[in-house]
């Protein structure tokens, strides 16, 4: 794999981005269902090492930017419903879940599901999951205008000096801000490595109807049709079934260490794809494999990485997340509006996906498709 510094710095954007957003609902979910501190780094183990194999094996294979996560959503899902059950109960509807979501691999349905949806439609949808990050940018300002302004400056140098490192620029000031202020507290981090520990499932209808199936519903609408949207939006043509159930069958063999859902990514995975990662599309992979590398140290360290990503200032990761992924909203937002005949339904789509809305327990991203695909349908009728 050729060396490329921008692809290293992608892939650790994206899992630094995707920790420090949503790790603490892992450790919530975990605590939730009764885990002690040994089997809380079980689960962050797992979830790293699962992730870590799932995106180096299918970007190498496939020669396309594959970045997997865990179900946000579903963590946040699991918070609120795990109370109610065992620890055994929790993972036997874990490994439910996964059967489920290989299934669906397997089966195919999924794949034809998505070749349904219109180029501009999943770039609106695209565009309106990632408005949030660029509007989150500019919300620092207020709080920190000098972090912002330096970065921003960071970025309007690289973009005109040395285009394919921008980010590494910014990655590199904001870091050299916060330490300068002393705002890292990397002398509390002890290293400890992490391991496996095996919880033996147990099966129940209660859990069955109360975790596994909303678990899966989520995971599904929420992480994996927005996970192939993205890298339909950047032209790639990925083999969806493929990628579904290798991601099931991942969290099969990993359910019982705590690795309840592996996905597709769709945030952190359009950071590994943009311009800025390589002026060449059939050059972006090695940015997901060099994530997956980040996700199997994280792995390995369990909770001392999490509590490394977690030491770095929430208005940093904001600002380096929004300008990380400033290209990708414009380029989003170029697809989606530039036929007349689509233009109406792709804008119902990126304003409802971008309102944030969650009905049903289906987010929005989900409703802003649906919406925008019968729109879509209907003006082509009648034309």
């Amino acid at each position: 794999m050729p060396f490329a510094l921008p692809h290293l710095v992608a892939g650790f954007i994206a899992v630094m981005v995707g920790y420090t957003s949503s790790v603490i609902l892992i450790i919530q979910a975990a605590t939730a269902a009764g885990a002690d501190a040994a089997q809380l780094a079980s689960w962050l183990w797992t979830l790293g090492i699962g992730m870590g194999i799932s995106c180096i094996g299918l970007s190498l294979y496939y020669r396309i930017p594959v970045l997997t996560a865990w179900s946000t959503p579903g963590a946040a899902l699991l918070i609120t419903s795990l109370g109610h059950f065992t620890l055994a109960e929790a993972i036997g509807a874990f490994v439910i879940s996964s059967l489920l979501i290989t299934l669906c691999g397997i089966s195919g349905w999924f794949d034809r599901l998505m070749r349904h949806i219109p180029a501009q439609l999943a770039a609106a949808m695209l565009a309106g999951v990632l408005l949030k990050f660029g509007l989150d940018l500019f919300k620092v300002a207020p709080a920190d205008p000098l972090l912002l302004g330096s970065l921003l400056l960071a970025f309007l140098l690289g973009r005109h000096l040395w285009p394919r490192y921008t980010m590494v620029l910014v990655l590199a000031t904001g870091i050299l801000i916060c330490l300068l202020r002393g705002q890292l507290q990397l002398d509390t981090i002890h290293w400890q490595l992490a391991g496996p520990v095996m919880t033996w499932p147990e099966f129940s209808l209660g859990a069955l109807f109360g975790i596994a199936l909303p678990l899966f519903i989520v995971t599904m609408t929420s992480q994996n049709m927005p996970g192939i949207t993205i890298l339909r939006a950047h032209g790639y043509q990925p083999a969806t079934s493929s990628l579904i159930t290798w991601t099931g069958l991942t969290g099969l063999l990993l359910a019982p260490f705590g690795g309840y859902a592996f996905n597709l990514a769709a945030i952190t995975a359009a950071i590994c794809m943009g311009k800025e990662v390589d002026p060449d599309a059939n050059r972006r992979w090695p940015a997901a494999v060099w994530a997956g590398g980040f996700y199997l140290l994280t792995g390995c360290f369990g909770a001392t990485v999490a509590a490394l990503f977690t030491a770095f200032p929430a208005a940093l990761v904001t600002c380096v997340a929004g300008l990380a992924l400033l290209g990708t909203i414009g380029s989003s937002l170029h697809t989606a509006l530039q036929h007349d005949d689509a233009r109406e339904a792709a804008l119902l789509t990126f304003i409802i996906t971008a309102s944030g809305i969650s009905l049903l327990g289906i987010g929005a991203a989900c409703w802003g498709l649906l919406v925008g695909i019968i729109l879509y349908q209907v003006n082509q009728r009648r034309n």
